[in-house]
């Protein structure tokens, strides 16, 4: 019998969220028969139940970790969220907020008075208050901002400054700094009176009179060094770090490549002013993966709340189902103008479906690659140009060797060798285009502005599609039509 592929951790969610519905369904049901009942004495009976099933959820919902409650209810439906957001305690609500997708996230506060919004955030550090402010509507962000603390208000505003795509706008701001001309004994006698540490804090960062960044103080050498050397005797003094206005992007690629936990970020005279982790850098990277994911098939962030009203996900995805249409449709012309050479080889509409699949895998095998490397700025004209070559290189490649066999299989099919010619030749022909394609299509994408991944698989396909029938039919009509 085969091992369940299902981690403890995943088990564990689902066994919470099936204990969170039934109890939700028990609740339910229980108002149902309370609404419709006319015994007084019984009314009182349901009443203690139904309070007994909310203590029972409001306690379970306690010891769940605010990502977990945040799984749990991105899988309710919305009356069912609605009663279980409205027993997770005032102090978890901002942690929970946090975690919880843009889309559900927004469903939860929409009911929400701005001052009750401002008051989950007292728990939260001001970059994740920023980052849930970020998140709201632009109705509700400036009344929620107006009755967040005063202490936090300069620093919120401060991170909502920064562009959406900006180091700035994923910084955290809790951090500690040191000087280089203090002893580590001194430090060490710091760190004990500002205990707890912030998370993810690997390094302190080492800063002037002027608060300029001049290196960075892993805490192992805190520790291991002689307590009455000076900071800067032992600090890293070229330690990697960003500005405010890089782009996240570069971010990311950094501390994937030097494997970092924490890098300082700096303004434009190079004051430390906060730090990037590797948690954010983690959120980002997913964040992304899943934006990516959805914009490759044509769908928005909105579509990943599976409880949304299908008539609303059915009108975003009209412009996508009318392109598709519109591509099926010039194929089908292309089809209709071979239509005489087709009724004379009816073998043709059999074989012609082979040529056009094989083709667009290819292409979005090529078009993976090209989006990867513009993500990661790797796709200069040189580094085009030797793609270009490769990639065709290993389209002929496939093509001879796989339109060989197909043109085999062919003959050995219809027993007529100038067919077999045609479709290996059709397959080869294709399997050149669709490289050609999926290399130039994200990049001319790029280069006039636009998202080279959202609509890039509509346009390859409508090319290999539309081409590799105009190439088998059309070399169909010149080689067995006499």
């Amino acid at each position: 019998m085969p091992e369940s592929t299902d981690t403890p951790h995943h088990r564990h969610l689902e066994h919470a969220r099936a204990q969170v519905i039934e109890l939700l369904s028990r609740q339910a049901i229980e108002r149902d028969l309370l609404s419709r009942s006319e015994n007084r004495k019984s009314d009182v009976v349901a009443q203690l139940v139904v309070r007994q099933h909310q203590a029972a959820l409001a306690q379970r919902l306690m010891r769940f970790h605010p990502a977990d409650i945040a799984f749990v209810l991105e899988n309710l439906a919305p009356e069912a969220r609605e009663m279980a957001w409205a027993l997770v305690r005032g102090e978890r609500r901002g942690a929970v907020l946090l975690e919880a997708s843009d889309n559900v996230r927004r469903s939860l506060v929409e009911s929400m008075a701005p001052e009750e919004i401002s008051a989950v955030m007292r728990t939260l550090d001001s970059d994740d208050i920023a980052d849930l402010v970020s998140s709201l509507p632009d109705e509700q962000r400036a009344a929620v901002l107006e009755h967040v603390d005063r202490a936090d208000q300069a620093e919120v505003r401060s991170v909502l400054s920064f562009p959406e795509d900006s180091v700035g706008a994923m910084m955290d701001l809790d951090f500690i700094a040191v000087r280089e001309d203090a002893s580590l004994e001194a430090v060490q006698r710091l760190l004990r009176r500002k205990k707890p540490l912030p998370p993810h804090t690997n390094e302190l960062i080492v800063v002037d009179r002027n608060n300029s960044l001049r290196g960075v103080l892993p805490l192992d050498r805190l520790l291991l060094e002689e307590p009455e050397d000076e900071v800067s005797k032992v600090m890293l003094p070229e330690p990697t770090f960003f500005y405010t206005d890089d782009r996240d992007r570069d971010a990311v690629d950094a501390f994937e490549k030097y494997d970092l936990i924490s890098a300082p970020v700096v303004n434009l005279h190079r004051q430390v002013v906060g730090r990037i982790t590797v948690d954010a850098v983690i959120d980002e990277i997913n964040e992304r993966a899943q934006s990516e994911g959805l914009r490759q098939v044509g769908l928005s962030e909105d579509d990943e709340d599976l409880f949304t009203s299908p008539v609303t996900s059915a009108r975003k995805r009209w412009p996508w189902v009318a392109l598709n249409l519109l591509t099926a449709f010039v194929a089908s012309r292309v089809i209709d103008a071979f239509e005489p050479v087709i009724a004379q080889l009816v073998a043709l509409a059999t074989l012609m479906p082979i040529v056009a699949s094989i083709g667009g895998n290819t292409g979005n095998q090529t078009m993976a690659l090209v989006i990867r490397g513009l993500s990661l700025n790797q796709m200069g004209p040189q580094q085009l140009r030797k793609m270009l070559l490769r990639e065709v290189l290993i389209a002929g490649i496939n093509g001879t060797v796989w339109g060989s066999a197909l043109g085999g299989v062919t003959f050995l099919l219809y027993h007529d060798w100038k067919l077999a010619g045609v479709i290996g030749s059709a397959m080869l022909l294709e399997l050149l285009l669709a490289a050609t394609a999926g290399l130039l299509i994200p990049v001319l994408l790029q280069r006039f502005g636009r998202d080279p991944i959202m609509g890039s698989s509509v346009m390859l396909t409508a090319t290999t599609d539309s081409m590799g029938f105009f190439i088998f039919l059309g070399l169909a009509s010149l080689i067995l039509i006499p």
